[in-house]
């Protein structure tokens, strides 16, 4: 077995990284200072279903460091580093743990990552960053929260279906 990443798993996850700074910084939408609405999570889930928990979790904490460098949107807080790391480290461990072919994501792997990444990750996890930051009631800004997590995980979840579907077997063959 070999160790470390090939640079096809290298430069797939930085292509990814980018992809969701582009969603993230220059793409979402922000309705409140507690409430945006965007894509950005896609291409970090993607890189951890495709490549596995580590190159997720890079892509996200890439992702997250080089986007804050180039366009900050607030205060800087670690914690979000830590849910983009997650967001791609989730999924990848559902694809080592529980996906038997890499090459199609069914739908029950894809509800486990998706409900990890979205009620574990952004739900809870940037609630309580944002509660930190904004100097907000954690359980108040949950309840606010909670509706818009809701429709972006369903929503999310349909759209990486159907870019993994096209994406993955595309991959193989470079």
């Amino acid at each position: 077995m070999k160790k470390g990443m090939s640079t096809k798993i290298l430069v797939s996850s930085a292509i990814l990284a980018a992809v969701s700074i582009v969603l993230t910084r220059f793409l979402s939408v922000m309705l409140t200072e507690s409430l945006r609405i965007g894509f950005g999570t896609l291409p970090i889930m993607l890189s951890g279903y495709m490549f596995g928990p580590f190159a997720g979790a890079l892509t996200g904490i890439v992702a997250d460091l080089v986007g804050v460098m180039i366009n900050p949107m607030g205060t800087y807080h670690l914690g979000f580093t830590l849910s983009s790391m997650l967001q791609g480290l989730l999924p990848g461990l559902v694809s080592v743990l529980l996906m038997k072919n890499r090459e199609k994501l069914d739908i029950v792997n894809l509800l486990i990552g998706t409900v990890l990444v979205y009620l574990g990750v952004h739900l809870l996890l940037n609630t309580l960053w944002l509660s930190q930051l904004q100097r907000i009631n954690y359980l108040t800004l949950l309840s606010v929260r909670a509706l818009k997590v809701l429709i972006e995980a369903v929503i999310n979840a349909i759209i990486l279906k159907i870019i993994y579907d096209m994406v993955v077997p595309k991959i193989k063959n470079l």
